[in-house]
């Protein structure tokens, strides 16, 4: 069997930045121990799969670990390779998922995600994460992941973790969100997931969930900018909806290939 496969780097305008996604469109669903196996060989943070159905497409999302609920840069991915090699034709994409109906609105090359807001609410700091940190944070939060709330973009991009404590720690199909004000940004972030294959994802969009309803209130503006200051970097114009919010960004096209299951 031969599949279509395209890696897309997702929150950035420019390539070898923001966050690596493939992409691979389907007939029909393979099992899921097929959708792993092509998902632990290509080796990225995710890997979106998509069955397209006409009046709606379902999409789905693996990392090389497990199947998540809601993945921001790879529904974006999926959106880019629609547009602009599949010749979709809509610049509204709905795609049916495990977090419900969510939809893509693509403007002079901007991509739109309308996703669910989850807002954080103040929760304890876990024993193990808080020894896995380098530097403590101020405030402690949850929603689907933790989020940290540091004093400083400096101090966001000094976090370590150690992973062998940060790795007894089961959040699935969450993580942590670290953030703070920017410096030349409204809010920056990072995050990280243990028991991952990859430790820290380079651009999360469904992080900006909690990310956007915390900013809004701290900051009082509902139209945001948000950098992800990994290794990679990424940037992500928010909007705050109240029961949804809009995570917006641009994509390149890295590759496109072929890969063939016997």
């Amino acid at each position: 069997m031969k599949l279509d496969l395209y890696q897309i780097d997702a929150f950035t305008d420019t390539i070898f930045k923001g966050n690596p996604a493939c992409v691979v469109p389907l007939k029909e669903w393979l099992p899921d121990e097929v959708l792993f196996n092509i998902t632990k060989e290509n080796a990225v943070a995710e890997t979106a799969f998509f069955v397209d159905h006409g009046s709606h497409i379902h999409l789905r999302w693996f990392t090389p670990d497990i199947e998540m609920d809601l993945c921001g840069h790879a529904t974006l991915a999926t959106a880019h390779v629609l547009h602009t090699i599949m010749n979709y034709g809509k610049n509204t994409i709905t795609f049916k998922t495990a977090s419900g109906l969510l939809t893509v609105t693509i403007e002079n090359d901007r991509y739109s995600l309308n996703f669910p807001a989850r807002k954080p609410v103040p929760a304890e700091l876990p024993e193990n994460i808080s020894k896995a940190l380098n530097i403590q944070p101020r405030l402690t939060l949850k929603s689907r992941d933790y989020v940290l709330i540091y004093e400083s973009e400096q101090e966001i991009k000094d976090i370590k973790i150690d992973r062998n404590i940060f790795d007894l720690v089961n959040l699935d199909p969450g993580g942590l969100i670290v953030t703070a004000k920017g410096d030349d940004s409204d809010f920056v972030s990072r995050y990280f997931t243990p028991q991952s294959t990859i430790l820290e994802d380079p651009v999360t969009g469904s992080a900006h969930c909690s990310l956007i309803p915390y900013w809004k209130e701290q900051l009082g503006k509902r139209n945001m900018v948000a950098i992800q200051v990994s290794k990679r970097s990424g940037t992500l114009y928010c909007s705050d909806q109240d029961e949804r919010v809009l995570i917006s960004g641009y994509a390149r096209t890295y590759a496109i290939g072929s890969i063939w299951i016997a």
